[in-house]
């Protein structure tokens, strides 16, 4: 494959574009794990930020507070560099990238569906507890399902967030697009290798803010039928 680019598109640059595209992949593995592991301790810690509890919202609440306050790129280096020197011992870059990158997207998550779950009105909680519903119920029978529309475009259009936090893994040796474009930033044409890079970026983040804002616009009114409240 890469001698195929190398033909088409002529030497060195075939073989950029071909190791380019390759490292791709890693960007998009790495995303996806973060927003899988990000979005269920996100869950967890939602649930906790409206539960009855006093306790498990002071926990949730700092939780949530610690990690959005933090940069990305900290958290980046306090488990791919600093942890290892500390215990002296080996990080695979992968586990501390998708650990760093999980912690950052639940805490941001946490937040999206919380404001979610309390958009739904105050009174689908008090019907259902009306019923003699306890909380887990109430919460999964009654108020997730709305909560879900008020959630679904901006945890869409947080995943691009998600992708071009990726790009910072590169500085604790993460193979992704980012680090490989960094090797070639002595190439002899550097200007032609960083706008690549972009294109690939704008290529899996454009399409997601499409969908985001298209949802957005669909859900829209489904937004108003589902918070008017009943005559």
């Amino acid at each position: 494959m890469k001698d195929l680019f190398a033909e088409i598109f002529g030497k060195p640059f075939g073989i950029v574009l071909y190791q380019l595209l390759d490292a791709t992949q890693f960007t998009i593995y790495l995303a996806l794990i973060a927003f899988l592991g990000g979005g269920l301790v996100a869950l967890a810690i939602t649930i906790l930020r409206v539960a009855p509890s006093k306790n498990a919202k002071r926990v949730s609440a700092a939780y949530t507070w610690v990690f959005q306050s933090v940069p990305l790129l900290m958290l980046l280096f306090l488990l791919g560099l600093g942890v290892p020197r500390l215990t002296g011992s080996n990080i695979n870059p992968w586990i501390a990238a998708s650990c760093a990158l999980t912690l950052y997207t639940s805490a941001y998550l946490a937040d999206v569906w919380r404001g979610a779950i309390e958009s739904v009105p105050r009174g689908q909680w008090e019907g259902a507890a009306a019923l003699g519903l306890r909380f887990i119920p109430v919460l999964r029978l009654v108020i997730m399902p709305q909560a879900v529309r008020f959630a679904l475009a901006p945890t869409v259009g947080f995943m691009v967030q998600i992708i071009k936090g990726t790009s910072l893994a590169y500085i604790i040796g993460f193979h992704d697009l980012m680090n490989t474009g960094k090797r070639w930033a002595n190439a002899p044409e550097p200007f032609v290798i960083f706008p690549l890079m972009a294109l690939i970026y704008f290529a899996l983040c454009y399409p997601l803010s499409l969908y985001s804002r298209h949802l957005e616009k669909r859900l829209g009114g489904v937004r108003g039928r589902v918070v008017k409240p009943a005559a």
